[in-house]
């Protein structure tokens, strides 16, 4: 049927009101302007579009159209159709007598730990995968599919993970999830239906984490962090726990790596108690003097929780992440995801798979492992020249470092750098509340800043250290 709604023209939501089809239209439409449902440069349906879907006369409708367009709330251009005039907008609460509130400027350098160079995003590689992947992709890849995620990057990963972090991945094991935050949650909800009442998480960390466990019903108390890692010994001596997270490439923020000795502590401790470890392989990649250190799944894959994403090695807009789980634990992760969320977008997901499975990912990882080693050397060269009372300390890894500050200044520092347009973070917030109180310090994320912005970002911390 031609004259059906459903057959042609764009919708538009308008119920006339009051006495007269002709002036209730014109109600209608005054007050989605005035109210800002329709705004300033809307095109609207033609006249014959939305008479048909109201039911109307045509003439009606456009009578209405030439009233307001004579009015000053429509406009109307040959080839350019009916539209929301421009109009200035309504005076908003400072206007009204109310207090203005303060504007949040951005800062102009940003220094935040968290984030890769968002600039560095392969969009041509992604894009040439993106098509590739979506005209090899089955009519079933748009359907509800397998809570696991799309077997094709499953299949992908498996074979990454094997080679380049030394995992035990069976595509079977593997689970894609939308972050590490999100397969967390997915994991504090199984280790609590195995009534598991703690989990021990390291004494420096991210408050993020240990919120998501509590809220899905687990203790997290600290264990401490020295220059070895986590003292994992210390679960021995922490009553009540039955899991435990842990960063062991590279721990976060302190950026030093689990001592192999530890490595063994905590598997044993695993296999001994029962309990299981949830390894955060955050930014495992990156690793500059030396080749990346394997993960700690691959001692014992029926131990351990293997988490990674690519987050960092690609961008976190991405919402891509995967947990490589023990045998006994797929079905039970699967369920708790298909009540929390079946499925990441399979498109994305074929996408990944293809950019790995092309050697793409390995060529990226490459690329951006030189830019970021590149980064940290400047950061060390220009502390030494300029700042020499200050230390970068950690291994030469990840996309973060410390720097090291006297007694009683990080809060200084921190000050004057938001004084400066500088956004970086202090050591401090990212003690665990069982921690003593350590040394001081700046979490730097030389990674965040563009390619562009990374001179800047460097003189300006240059600046603010005392």
């Amino acid at each position: 049927m031609t004259d059906s709604w459903a057959a042609f023209g764009a919708d538009l939501h308008i119920e006339p009101v009051g006495a007269g089809l002709r002036s209730g239209l014109m109600n209608a439409l005054r007050e989605a302007v005035r109210t800002g449902r329709l705004t300033p440069g809307t095109r609207l349906p033609s006249s014959r579009t939305l008479a048909s879907d109201l039911g109307i006369a045509r003439n009606t409708v456009a009578d209405a159209y030439a009233e307001l367009v004579a009015e000053g709330w429509l406009t109307a251009r040959q080839g350019s159709g009916t539209r929301v005039a421009q109009r200035a907008a309504p005076p908003g609460p400072a206007a009204r007598g109310a207090r203005p509130r303060p504007v949040r400027r951005r800062p102009a350098h940003n220094l935040m730990p968290g984030s890769p160079d968002l600039s560095s995003f392969p969009r041509a590689e992604w894009l040439k995968a993106s098509r590739r992947a979506l005209a090899a992709a089955p009519d079933a890849a748009f359907g509800y599919d397998d809570p696991r995620g799309r077997v094709e990057l499953r299949t992908a990963l498996a074979d990454y993970l094997a080679r380049a972090r030394g995992v035990y991945a069976d595509p079977e094991r593997i689970v894609i999830c939308s972050g590490f935050v999100h397969g967390l949650t997915l994991m504090g909800k199984v280790l609590r239906r195995h009534g598991v009442r703690g989990t021990a998480v390291e004494s420096y960390g991210l408050d993020i984490h240990w919120n998501l466990l509590t809220e899905a019903g687990l203790r997290t108390p600290g264990i401490p962090v020295d220059a070895l890692g986590a003292r994992t010994g210390a679960l021995r001596e922490t009553p009540g726990v039955g899991a435990v997270l842990l960063t062991p490439a590279h721990q976060f923020p302190t950026g030093v790596p689990l001592h192999p000795d530890r490595r063994a502590e905590a598997v044993d401790w695993a296999r001994s108690s029962g309990g299981l470890i949830l390894e955060d392989d955050y930014d495992g990649e990156f690793r500059y003097d030396r080749q990346p250190v394997g993960a700690l799944q691959g001692l014992d894959p029926e131990r351990v929780v293997y988490l990674g994403t690519a987050s960092k090695s690609l961008a976190p807009g991405l919402r891509l992440a995967w947990m490589v789980l023990p045998e006994g634990l797929v079905e039970e992760v699967c369920e708790a995801k298909g009540g929390f969320d079946w499925m990441s977008g399979a498109l994305d997901q074929l996408t990944l798979a293809e950019f790995i499975a092309s050697g793409a990912y390995d060529r990226h990882v490459r690329a951006v492992r030189l830019r970021y080693r590149r980064r940290r050397d400047q950061l060390v060269e220009a502390l030494a020249e300029r700042a020499p009372d200050f230390r970068v300390s950690g291994i030469a890894a990840g996309l973060h470092a410390v720097l090291e500050l006297p007694g009683g200044t990080e809060q200084t520092v921190v000050q004057a750098a938001t004084w400066q347009g500088l956004a970086l973070e202090r050591l401090s917030r990212f003690r665990h509340r069982d921690a003593e109180p350590g040394r001081g310090g700046l979490v730097i994320g030389y990674g965040t800043p563009s390619e562009s912005g990374w001179a800047g970002a460097l003189d300006a911390l240059c600046r603010v250290l005392p």
